[in-house]
């Protein structure tokens, strides 16, 4: 923790030392645009510009679509900008795109998905965490609680960093784990958490892969059938969810700070871009498990889009 804010405040001490930076940087984010999460990377991503002086896009498709991404990853190229960020949730689907980035002469920095493939892809560095280091963390944390059977509940099939978590949560957790495909729909999850809940009643925990869209749906079900012998973390923070750990109604949140994973790499790319500066090694901004007692810190951080 203390080398990421080191990190930020480097990056932000070096941009405000030096004249304005005039780097023109895209990132390209495979996050859907009714996902919370996401607007906290787009919030890290601005400040960065803000602080750097950097023109600074963030582009998005309005759903989990690699090909619509991999299309707007071409179109950055074909701008020549003086850096790319991106996210890497599917790298067949992508690679060849950010493989024309790197040929093209643009540096590439991947944030959030894609830890595991940047490098061979020809990304300088990678900002996140390892989600399957982390879902093995829940479990075993999960499994230390108490808990003996769990779900796995995916919103976003397809993305390769979601099924990383589920797999190492029932590596972590050791017992029986049975994954809950749903759609990015908090009521579609709600309902599906709560069928899986009261057609096995040991099934005693639940994982959620995003606070806000998986998180509090799950602890709504949980609070609709009286079950108060049922574990709940999720991945991510939301004012909601922290809420809710906060009471007790939920075990933990898992942090991976995605506003840094926004401003990092944009700092970066932009420091590149008029000192030639990149750090020599990717930058781990998780797993943070945010249980009971720290809960409360970090509410107000949540609603203001920093958490």
């Amino acid at each position: 923790m203390n080398k990421l804010l080191a990190s930020a405040a480097t990056a932000a001490a070096l941009a405000i030392a030096g004249p304005a930076l005039a780097a023109d940087i895209i990132v390209v984010a495979h996050g859907q645009a009714n996902d919370p999460f996401w607007s906290v990377v787009k919030n890290g991503v601005q400040k960065a510009g803000e602080d750097t002086g950097a023109n600074v896009e963030f582009r998005s498709p309005e759903t989990f679509d690699m090909v619509q991404m991999s299309q707007m990853i071409d179109a950055a190229v074909n701008q020549e900008p003086d850096g790319l960020v991106v996210s890497i949730p599917d790298a067949d689907a992508l690679g060849p795109s950010i493989q024309r980035a790197v040929e093209a002469g643009i540096p590439v920095i991947s944030m959030n998905s894609g830890s595991d493939v940047a490098h061979e892809l020809g990304a300088l560095l990678h900002v996140g965490q390892s989600e399957y280091d982390a879902g093995k963390a829940a479990g075993a944390k999960l499994a230390e609680m108490g808990g003996t059977k769990g779900i796995c509940v995916n919103q976003e099939v397809g993305n390769v960093a979601l099924d990383l978590r589920c797999e190492g949560f029932a590596d972590g957790f050791g017992q029986e784990v049975t994954v809950i495909p749903t759609m990015n729909d908090p009521t579609e999850v709600e309902s599906k958490v709560r069928a899986a809940l009261d057609s096995d009643p040991d099934v005693d925990t639940v994982l959620g892969l995003g606070a806000s869209l998986v998180g509090e749906p799950a602890v709504a079900a949980v609070e609709a059938l009286g079950r108060d012998d049922v574990l709940i973390a999720s991945f991510d923070l939301s004012a909601g969810f922290l809420e809710a750990v906060a009471e007790g109604k939920a075990a933990f949140a898992i942090d991976q700070q995605q506003f840094l994973q926004g401003y990092l790499p944009v700092a970066f790319l932009a420091l590149n871009a008029q000192f030639g500066l990149i750090p020599g090694g990717d930058v781990p901004s998780g797993p943070n498990l945010v249980t009971q007692d720290a809960a409360g810190q970090v509410i107000d951080l949540s609603a203001q889009g920093i958490r």
